[in-house]
């Protein structure tokens, strides 16, 4: 007969002494359980460094448990290998005859199915619990949502504004008389300042021994380990956090929106994969960067652009993705097909902005927002990639992807595959964007300011060709007024030559002639 009654089921993206599930567990009579299965590792190619860091996180977390007297049933991917959750609670529950399970929400529609099949197959009590690490819980959204024509982010992150205190006056209004600084915030990074690194942390054994296993053991997937650097414990975390705070938050406003080849991650503070898997909560990185402002240590515009980030995107588009029900993701606004190129995978291309854009996720795990959007994004949206095959590769290649945060910000934002949902324009833009907000076209072969010639951009005659083949859609949208009407008014043999150049690029694309090695730079 087993001494525990409860199992406290502990998912990877749940690593917090105080989530919900652990929140009254008695190291008594409740048994941790943790799984590595296969399934979770392998259902898209992920970064070996996204794999690292969680499994690694994952391990030492439960190793923390342990000093605070829990027992912890714990299935690791090498010696105790196991396909699903499923079946490494069926063990545990067989071994340890126990009838009762609690567990925090899950993140995703895929793993909500498996535990919620659980009471039925396994019979067994089980008792899922909200995540209450948000700011708003799900019926908040459901509730902002209601009879509402547009979903937009701005509304939601100014409710939760005036719902947490952050960033108000006593009155009711926002600090510094606006709510949103964006105006702001979209410098170009001048030739003469070079951003500070990222803190980075010298792995421990547990982490080296990921590293060591992560190409031989995880052979499907993809990306370099070489330049790990992750924090996978709290303490760690918390040092990245306060790092940041000190050193980059006060120019992170101004340049959030930069690119540079001189700098992988500007002045961003590389922390989403903690919050993401709970070694950081969402509330106490927001009050750190609110306090920051208070004392004078950063400006206004950069504190508010950041907690927008957190308490705004973040707690929208988990909102919206689990409003929209699990079909969410499989429309296809634009009917857009094409395969996804070969360069996606080996970062093998001569626009130098895919380039390091792509070079930089496959060496690092990880892009800032705006090479995700404005290059990678924009370059699916305008060149029609099949919207599928392009998630897919967004949730494996960054470290910090997750369905729930993952599929809005690509689907819905980046290619406007939901027809409007999300976004209220496609993100969509020429090669001028990309020259006025990185140093990027300098060590380029394709000049930004040319739309027709070998030597021109590819954004600016793609760009122009997908308004032209998605006039039905998109003609009538009040914000795309105005390169519509200069699409009209451009004479029919430019109209033309920029079709016949954007038609040139992309058979050139499906041909795979648009190879160029990368060179790629550090991340830490």
């Amino acid at each position: 007969m087993s001494r525990f009654n409860t199992i406290r089921f502990i998912l990877g993206d749940q690593l917090t002494h105080a989530v919900s599930s652990l929140a009254d567990a008695d190291p008594t009579t409740d048994l941790i359980v943790m799984a590595e299965p296969a399934d979770e590792a392998t259902y898209v190619p992920h970064h070996r460094q996204k794999i690292v860091m969680i499994l690694s996180a994952m391990r030492l977390f439960a190793d923390e448990l342990r000093e605070r007297g829990f027992s912890v049933d714990y299935f690791d991917y090498q010696s105790r290998p196991t396909r699903s959750f499923t079946d490494a609670l069926q063990a545990s529950l067989k071994q340890h005859s126990i009838k009762q399970v609690i567990i925090t929400e899950s993140g995703e529609w895929r793993v909500k199915a498996e535990i919620d099949a659980w009471a039925a197959k396994l019979d067994v009590s089980v008792e899922v619990r909200p995540d209450d690490r948000f700011f708003a819980p799900l019926s908040e959204f459901a509730e902002f949502a209601e009879n509402r024509k547009e979903l937009r982010m701005e509304y939601f992150y100014r409710g939760l504004r005036r719902k947490t205190g952050i960033l108000m006056e006593p009155e009711g209004k926002p600090v510094g008389g606006q709510w949103n600084f964006d105006h702001d915030n979209r410098k170009r990074l001048p030739d003469d300042i070079t951003p500070p690194a990222p803190k980075s942390f010298t792995p421990d054994a547990t982490t080296r021994d990921l590293l060591d296993h992560a190409h031989d053991d995880f052979p499907d997937a993809l990306g370099s380990v070489a330049s790990f650097g992750w924090a996978v414990t709290r303490d760690d975390a918390l040092i990245a956090l306060d790092h940041f705070i000190t050193h980059r938050l006060p120019r992170f406003g101004d340049y959030q929106d930069a690119m540079t080849v001189r700098s992988a991650t500007v002045y961003h503070s590389l922390i989403s994969p903690y919050i993401n898997v709970g070694l950081l909560l969402p509330n106490e990185v927001c009050r750190a960067a609110e306090k920051a402002y208070y004392d004078g240590k950063a400006p206004l515009n950069a504190v508010e652009g950041f907690i927008r980030q957190i308490l705004g995107w973040r707690e929208y588009v988990r909102g919206l993705y689990w409003f929209m029900g699990d079909s969410y993701g499989s429309d296809n606004h634009f009917d857009a097909k094409r395969p996804l190129p070969e360069f996606f995978w080996d970062g093998d291309v001569s626009m130098n902005c895919l380039k390091q854009a792509i070079g930089e996720t496959l060496d690092h795990a990880y892009a800032h927002h705006i090479q995700r959007l404005m290059v990678i994004g924009n370059f699916a949206l305008l060149a029609g990639l099949d919207p599928k095959a392009v998630c897919d590769w967004y949730l494996a290649v960054y470290i910090d992807a997750f369905e729930w945060v993952e599929l809005p910000n690509t689907f819905g934002m980046a290619l406007y595959a939901d027809g409007g949902k999300m976004a209220s324009k496609p993100y969509a833009a020429s090669g001028k964007y990309i020259d006025r907000m990185s140093d990027y076209c300098q060590g380029c072969q394709f000049n930004p300011r040319k739309n027709s010639g070998t030597d021109a951009c590819p954004y600016n005659a793609l760009y122009w060709h997908f308004l032209d083949r998605n006039a039905d859609q998109l003609g009538k949208n009040p914000r795309l007024g105005m390169p519509y009407r200069n699409w009209a008014r451009m004479k029919d043999d430019n109209k033309r030559e920029l079709i016949a150049q954007a038609e040139h690029f992309l058979t050139k694309l499906d041909n795979g002639k648009l190879a160029a090695k990368p060179a790629q730079t550090s991340l830490f």
